[in-house]
């Protein structure tokens, strides 16, 4: 049986998979006929459409194409239908009348017209025109009320209160001043999934929401295991910039040692959930649920599951439960309701509480909080709620964030949280990247090989003459901070790769970058470079803790100063990420980069791409393209 097939029996139907344990359990009460209905997505040439989203409409049942364009959507009970299909610089497509009949499969191949972004008032009035067909079209089916779709539908807020941490890009430093350069890691994606989202709605991202760093490591690269005991491996690669190609581009890849899921010990999890009015829209709670039934398929005898929710207060839902016992789990998350304010301070001490009560010795500790970030009652500030993870993490307990929702996304609390609770932090805007991050990324998710995880960087004056770091703002460190095993840093789960890239100015190039210096000083001078340049251009150094440790070990790794004409295919792909954020940002440092350059670079170097995250790139980048730099920089 096909692998998304058999997450979708699970992760899509909550409340068919309650009910229909309901009705096995009645004897009076015969289970309903059911069906399956599956096809093929293609654009007019007949090519596939791979990740496109297919639903039914009026129902929870949903799934997205694999490789091929093909989807199956398995135990449908009998009935009429309307399915919707759709997928990125796609236009949406409708089929009425599609009939699903007793043990039988109806086949329904769909047609995806190619079209620019739409704006997001032609994207809202679409949705409300289908939204009236759907209501007479897709009457309740078991129980379930005739509803929207979360995957697809726009909901527009009277307002917009999404925060985001305001920072300044990162300038280029003289190494003749500044020769080290010194962060921590970031394993979070949330800034593309996010973006994403901005885009599909016609939109051009706000600056701040464009991380650099969350959009190049969204994506898995094939980077070498580590060869012997340490977690971690470096790995580097220089080649000309491709906006700017009198510069060069330096990568830096570290992998985390990847892990068997079926070998990984036990998980004692407690889901904090957000149960508060603000959480009441199809993308918030309703794709919560949707969203861990994922996770809760994924669970073995060993794990444990406990359920807290808040509103205006916090309480236990479900105990510490054995991960085989999904129907009672699921039951409890299918129950929940969203109504109230907001006390996320009491949420967070509760699930801690919950999670140290039932701590795993050995075992993988995690509070997985699911919110929009909306914390309106006790403590809710950001300074005291990141002084309540701090507190709360030395129990050994880690975080992990999933982000729901629009228009009131607090982005800038939530990343705070997860790297202040040892953890990580993820944008969920549908259930496709639901099950990116809770079932394929699993380990990286929720398994921490490594914590506190720095990198420092020192250039050689003779073969470098200025650097910039392309993102990481919010993760810099001073260069004292890197031996300081007291300071924290970022986590790597099982699997997780982090790339970092620099943009360099080779000593001799011609630039028209302003490069920082120091102003004169009285009592000492810059020394000026040996004449001997040598063949490194630099020396790279990672320090990590193990999960449990408290101590840091030191990797380092020297960079050879010979830039390569023939870049990797996992290099050219991440240099046209990074360009496409430069443009999204309207970056100073930008160069002469384009939208038509990204695409073409991104196409040529899609690679295997099995899961289709580069091929669903292009087609954003194309999205993206269609909104124009000029309307970015107008909307900015």
């Amino acid at each position: 049986r096909d692998p998304l097939e058999e997450t979708f029996m699970f992760a899509h139907p909550i409340r068919l998979l309650v009910m229909t344990a309901a009705l096995v359990a009645t004897p009076r009460l015969a289970p309903p006929d059911l069906g399956r209905i599956a096809g093929h997505v293609r654009d007019p040439g007949g090519a596939a459409l791979q990740n496109a989203q297919v639903s039914i409409i009026g129902t929870a049942l949903g799934t997205v194409t694999d490789r091929s364009g093909a989807y199956f959507i398995d135990k449908v009970p009998v009935g009429t239908y309307l399915l919707r299909a759709q997928v990125i610089a796609h236009t949406p497509t409708a089929v009425h009348g599609v009939t699903v009949r007793a043990g039988q499969t109806t086949t329904v191949d769909v047609v995806l017209q190619a079209s620019p972004i739409r704006s997001s008032v032609a994207v809202a009035q679409e949705s409300d025109a289908l939204n009236r067909v759907a209501a007479k079209a897709a009457p309740g089916v078991m129980g379930f009320a005739a509803r929207d779709d979360e995957s697809w539908r726009v909901r527009r807020e009277p307002w917009n209160t999404e925060e985001y941490g305001h920072t300044e890009e990162n300038p280029f430093f003289a190494v003749s001043a500044h020769p080290l350069s010194t962060f921590s890691v970031d394993v979070d994606r949330a800034s593309y999934s996010n973006v994403r989202r901005f885009l599909l709605d016609g939109q051009a991202p706000p600056k701040d929401a464009v991380r650099i760093e969350e959009l190049v490591n969204y994506f898995p690269y094939d980077y070498a295991e580590p060869a012997g005991d340490d977690p971690v491996a470096i790995h580097t690669e220089l080649a000309p910039a491709p906006w700017k190609p009198q510069h060069q581009l330096l990568r830096i890849g570290l992998q985390a040692r990847r892990v068997d899921l079926h070998g990984l010990p036990p998980s004692n999890l407690v889901f904090l959930l957000d149960v508060s009015g603000s959480m009441q829209e199809p993308n918030k709670l309703p794709l919560v649920k949707a969203s861990l039934a994922m996770l809760v398929n994924t669970l073995r005898a060993t794990d444990r599951v406990a359920i807290v929710v808040y509103a205006g207060s916090a309480g236990l839902v479900l105990p510490s439960t054995s991960g085989d016992e999904r129907p009672k789990i699921l039951a409890a998350i299918e129950q929940l309701e969203a109504g109230g304010s907001t006390a996320g301070g009491a949420g967070i001490k509760r699930a801690y509480d919950e999670a140290v009560a039932n701590f795993i010795r050995g075992g993988n500790n995690r509070v997985i909080l699911a919110t929009d970030g909306d914390f309106n009652v006790g403590l809710s500030s950001d300074g005291e709620l990141v002084r309540l993870i701090e507190d709360r993490r030395k129990t050994g307990v880690f975080l992990t964030v999933l982000g729901f929702g629009m228009g009131n996304l607090k982005d800038s609390k939530m990343e705070q949280l997860a790297d202040h609770g040892n953890g990580n932090y993820a944008y969920i805007d549908n259930l496709l990247e639901a099950k990116k991050t809770l079932v394929h990324e699993l380990g990286a998710t929720l398994f921490t090989v490594a914590k506190d995880v720095k990198i420092q960087v020192e250039f050689n004056p003779a073969r470098v003459r200025a650097y910039r770091l392309i993102g990481y703002e919010n993760r810099l460190l001073a260069e004292e901070d890197f031996a300081d095993d007291a300071k924290d840093a970022g986590e790597m789960g099982a699997g997780h790769s982090v790339t970092a890239l620099y943009e360099i100015v080779p000593v001799g190039a011609q630039t028209d970058v302003t490069i920082r210096m120091p102003d004169s000083l009285r009592y000492q001078s810059v020394r000026a470079p040996s004449r001997d340049a040598g063949p490194e251009l630099g020396f790279v150094k990672v320090r990590y803790k193990e999960p449990d440790g408290d101590r840091s070990r030191m990797l380092t790794r020297p960079v050879g100063a010979e830039a390569t004409r023939a870049p990797s295919t996992d290099f050219r792909f991440q240099a046209a990420v990074a360009e496409f954020g430069l443009l999204l940002k309207n970056s100073a440092y930008r160069g002469g980069a384009s939208f038509e350059d990204v695409i073409a670079a991104a196409r040529a170097s899609q690679g295997a791409d099995p899961d289709g995250y580069r091929t669903e790139f292009v087609r954003l980048a194309q999205a993206a393209q269609s909104l124009g730099l000029a309307r970015v920089e107008a909307q900015r």
